[in-house]
């Protein structure tokens, strides 16, 4: 009994479930739409876009009224604090590290410009993003060539986020853990403040309604 309790005053909460969804969720969603796309399955494809850019969306809006460990402002710190962490400089605030944080911006931009490409290319043969009719055919062309382009690098900062993630678990920082338990070990730092997840969903669904109306994608199944 000593031993739990101990395991439980040495443990601090840091993840809420927002951003423990979002994570795994646009993890799935990005090798479903890679598979997807290189089978031609494109009427699958574009309803699991829809899934991620309403999934996407939700947790910009919840970078900034969100938790404590889920906000921009948290952990978004200055190029010259990433530069002094990976330096060596102490960090004592849960939730990501300066470093951590400008990954975390750098995926959501590029995720965000994937598939806001992707709404106005063409395959030229059966499938058209929803605002491929808006633009010129050289503006189709530039976007379709994007998005290549920007899948390229998406899977080089996922594969730099992958590093990243094996450095911190092999010298005992289990993060792997800790986004799927939303705990882990304290090492002296204050508590966070969490926001009631429901504001996350009712975020989620409002914008997945009017995302749907607006969009109406065809429901492959």
């Amino acid at each position: 009994m000593a031993e739990n309790l101990d395991v439980k005053q040495a443990s601090i909460r840091v993840w809420d479930l927002p951003v423990r969804l979002f994570h795994w969720c646009q993890a799935g969603l990005f090798v479903a739409m890679w598979a997807t796309a290189e089978f031609g399955e494109m009427d699958w494809h574009l309803w699991l876009a829809y899934c991620l850019i309403t999934l996407w969306t939700s947790r910009i809006v919840w970078g900034f009224i969100g938790s404590d460990t889920a906000r921009f402002s948290q952990f978004l710190r200055s190029p010259i604090a990433a530069w002094g962490y990976l330096r060596g400089s102490p960090h004592t605030q849960l939730g990501h590290n300066p470093a951590g944080g400008w990954m975390v911006m750098l995926l959501l931009l590029l995720m965000g410009l994937q598939f806001g490409s992707g709404l106005f290319t063409s395959d030229d043969i059966f499938t058209e993003g929803p605002l491929y009719s808006l633009v010129s055919d050289d503006v189709a062309s530039f976007m379709g060539w994007w998005h290549e382009v920007n899948f390229n690098l998406l899977l080089a900062a996922v594969a730099l986020h992958l590093l990243a993630v094996i450095v911190y678990e092999v010298k005992g920082h289990r993060l792997i853990s800790a986004m799927f338990s939303g705990v882990r070990l304290r090492n002296g730092e204050p508590e966070v403040t969490f926001r009631a997840s429901w504001l996350w969903w009712l975020v989620l669904l409002i914008w997945g309604g009017v995302l749907y109306y607006w969009w109406q994608p065809s429901i492959p199944w």
